[in-house]
């Protein structure tokens, strides 16, 4: 007798969901010149092009150092640039390890420390990556409402005062994705307190943190300074998703416990992809800064491009908060009446793609992300922003006179 296809899968392989509403084949099938506003993608003409260039000619002009490159390297990662890391950090370079990008680095975390059907307590709305990351130990989550100044605290604290227990606590600290908001100075404190008291960790996941337009930047010290916490980040949204390149902060403990994991995973990150990264932030002190603020210039006239026309040709139809940095807006549908599937489907057909809300609910019974938007703002023109907005107005008057 022959076995399914499935039948020959192990139960993990089996359980893993295909993403909903995060891959192009689940969208209502737009036409080639829709506008999308769908992922935190950097701008094209944000990303160092020519610098890149230039470090990959001298790398494979340096006969020694593209040796090296072309080797095995380290399970922690390349040297030169854990120091780089390690000093913008604050903390010593031993807690840094580098990751093949922020999705790696998630997965190697709940792989250390979740183990198999533990429960973790998410930001609802939630970053839907970090469920697919989770998915390889538990799907038994703890949704924490995300408020005005992030990650509520308190409620987590409620819960465990009530008995709950978990694993893990999980965030976007700063620039949330997808609610937009940050993570107090307060809260950042207060939930490492209950980490340590509770004896669960935190997995920090600060992608966007670089891209402050602007407010008071909250820090990272709680987080680095605690051994109940593991800070994951990128080079993702400020060189490109290409690359593949990101890092771990881990406390001390940790280090080695990934390090073991790794060798039985992808053994270490490119060293070509790493030497080239080294070569661009280390060459000059202030070069990574100056990208991070050119890219900070432009995402924040963006974004006051999407707000202003949304309040221009849609003065009523959402709540809006103005973000102080990111890749993202959050707005929410005020009006009950709109249907917010419907209102998708016209949106499509008008030429207009985005995420949907409900697809960020880590609790789908609470309906908290249900009426909200995603518009990912980073990679269209301001022309193009401009013409979306007045798709979707079509859209809503299409709902008007349907």
């Amino acid at each position: 007798m022959t076995a399914t296809p499935d039948a020959r899968l192990t139960a993990l392989a089996r359980g893993l969901a295909a993403p909903r509403g995060f891959v192009e084949a689940s969208l209502v099938d737009p036409a080639p010149t829709a506008i999308r506003l769908l992922g935190g993608v950097p701008a094209p003409e944000a990303l160092p092009v020519e610098a890149i260039g230039r470090a990959s000619a001298e790398l494979w002009q340096d006969a020694d150092a593209a040796a090296t490159a072309l080797r095995y390297s380290s399970p922690h990662g390349s040297a030169g640039l854990r120091n780089w890391i390690a000093k913008r950090e604050g903390v010593d370079p031993h807690r840094i390890v580098m990751t093949n990008g922020g999705m790696h680095g998630l997965t190697l975390a709940v792989l250390t420390i979740v183990e198999r059907g533990a429960t973790v307590a998410v930001d609802d709305p939630v970053f839907p990556g970090f469920l697919w990351a989770l998915e390889v130990a538990t799907t038994r989550i703890l949704p924490v409402p995300v408020v005005a100044d992030g990650f509520d605290v308190e409620h987590l604290a409620a819960r465990l005062a009530e008995g709950a227990r978990i694993a893990a606590a999980y965030t976007v600290p700063d620039f949330h994705n997808p609610a937009q908001v940050s993570l107090s100075a307060e809260k950042r404190r207060g939930l490492v307190d209950l980490a340590e008291r509770y004896g669960f960790y935190v997995i920090i996941d600060n992608p966007y943190r670089e891209l402050r337009f602007a407010g008071k930047d909250q820090g990272v010290a709680p987080f680095n300074e605690s051994d109940r916490a593991i800070h994951v980040n990128t080079f993702t949204k400020l060189l490109g998703p290409g690359w593949r390149v990101g890092w771990l902060v881990l406390p001390d403990h940790l280090v080695e416990p990934v390090i073991r994991l790794r060798g039985r995973l992808d053994v270490h990150s490119s060293s070509v992809t790493q030497a080239i990264v080294e070569r661009l932030v280390t060459a000059d002190d202030q070069w990574y800064d100056r990208l991070a603020g050119t890219a900070t210039a432009l995402y924040r006239h963006r974004a006051g491009v999407l707000v202003d026309a949304l309040r221009e040709h849609l003065p009523d139809a959402f709540e809006i908060q103005a973000p102080e940095g990111g890749l993202f807006l959050w707005p929410r549908l005020t009006d009950d009446d709109v249907d917010p599937a419907a209102l998708f489907r016209r949106a499509v057909a008008a030429g207009v793609v985005y995420q949907q809300g409900e697809y960020f609910a880590a609790d789908p019974g609470s309906g908290s992300a249900a009426r909200h938007l995603r518009f990912s703002y980073s990679d269209r023109t301001p022309d193009e922003l401009r013409e979306a907005v007045r798709r979707l107005a079509s859209a809503f008057r299409a709902g008007d006179v349907s």
